[in-house]
């Protein structure tokens, strides 16, 4: 089993919160969590930008991970939202087994 941590980045709590709890609903992730305020200051449109976001961590797996960043990328308010996705090599063997059976679609066995 593949398991990702998948990183996105929200102008607001409330969105934040709301793309997490969509990503869980519909067992693209096993778990979100929601970490902020940050600062980010970054390139945008020629110009140098600074804003207030919020982390939005997502743990799902290899057969999910494309459906997930769909979902982001549907549902975000940002033209680019950053969607980063890092493997995870190694955990807790327990820990992995949950992320594959919470995303798991509800019909599956």
């Amino acid at each position: 089993m593949d398991a990702y941590h998948v990183l996105t980045t929200t102008g607001s709590q409330e969105e934040a919160a709301t793309l997490g709890r969509l990503a869980v609903e519909q067992r693209l992730a096993a778990c979100a969590q929601v970490e902020g305020p940050i600062t980010s200051t970054y390139w945008w449109q020629g110009s140098v930008e600074t804003a207030t976001e919020w982390h939005v961590w997502l743990k799902t797996t290899g057969t999910r991970l494309d459906s997930l960043i769909d979902l982001i990328k549907t549902k975000h308010s940002y033209d680019v939202p950053e969607i980063i996705a890092s493997p995870i090599t190694r955990g807790n063997p327990a820990y992995l087994e949950w992320i594959d059976a919470e995303t798991r679609p509800v019909d599956a066995p």
